[in-house]
């Protein structure tokens, strides 16, 4: 255990958050995603897990520790439903509450296809996995920059 770090993100989660530069994407998915087959197909290569939690608290996790790119709001991105591409279901609101409460404010989450979410997803810095059984629970992420403190 470390001192004020969540302890749902492992080393590996950890490592590779903090290997990931500005503007760089990554992956939080359900369990029905092809997150093996993808994450392959990432710069990182292989699949990193958040296990056992819903989509919802490994967002939390991963907000607690990554900074999101804020000018280019909205930097979350979620899966659309198919056929119904502004229905929201309760997994994504739940995981609007978390990307929100991180802000400390309102950053709309913005729609992709699914088809659309699955090329972006190979071209993500990593995919995380997590135990979210939910349909749609998945989620694209870009990170921002921590600026420099003022003296």
């Amino acid at each position: 255990m470390l001192k004020n770090i969540d302890p749902a993100l492992n080393a590996d989660v950890l490592h590779a958050l903090r290997s990931m530069g500005h503007a760089d994407t990554l992956v939080i998915s359900d369990t029905n995603f092809p997150s093996d087959a993808i994450a392959r197909q990432t710069t990182l290569g292989k699949l990193l897990r958040i296990d056992n939690v819903s989509a919802a608290r490994a967002m939390r996790a991963v907000l607690s520790v990554l900074p999101l790119d804020t000018p280019l709001q909205p930097s979350a991105g979620r899966m659309e439903v198919m056929g119904a591409p502004d229905e929201i279901p309760p997994v994504q609101r739940e995981v609007q509450a978390e990307i929100d409460r991180a802000e400390g404010k309102p950053a709309p989450m913005y729609g992709i296809e699914r088809f659309a979410f699955y090329e972006a997803a190979k071209k993500a810095y990593c995919v995380i996995t997590t135990g979210e059984t939910r349909f749609y629970g998945c989620f694209l992420l870009t990170k921002g920059v921590i600026p420099p403190k003022s003296d």
